[in-house]
């Protein structure tokens, strides 16, 4: 069962940037499709982001052409670069697989938009 720890979230001001990512205990990221979902304050977990193994990606309308999901194998780590970001982007950020059995999940990692 693989672990995954996501870091890099933060107070940032709107219109600014982050870039999160998520470290996996093995090599998970070349063999399964991964996704970045948030969870905000009384709302559901949703999917904002992911990406397949063939290297296809795919985002949510409210993220769409500001954010970008990447990954590197080799450090078996996901990033979230995160532009533009809005009040409403603020959130728990985390990573898992596309779809069912999902992995344990991690703690995630807090990003707040805030002036």
């Amino acid at each position: 069962q693989a672990q995954l720890v996501e870091s890099g979230g933060g107070l940032v001001q709107p219109g600014g940037s982050l870039r999160l990512s998520c470290a996996a205990s093995g090599s998970i990221f070349s063999i399964n499709a991964m996704g970045w979902y948030r969870q905000a304050p009384g709302k559901e977990r949703e999917l904002v982001a992911h990406l397949t193994r063939g290297g296809s990606t795919n985002y949510a309308d409210s993220v769409k052409g500001r954010f970008t999901i990447s990954r590197d194998n080799a450090k078996n780590t996901v990033y979230l670069q995160m532009n533009s970001l809005k009040p409403e982007d603020t959130a728990v950020y985390y990573c898992n697989r596309l779809s069912p059995p999902f992995f344990v999940w991690g703690q995630g990692t807090q990003v707040t938009v805030s002036s």
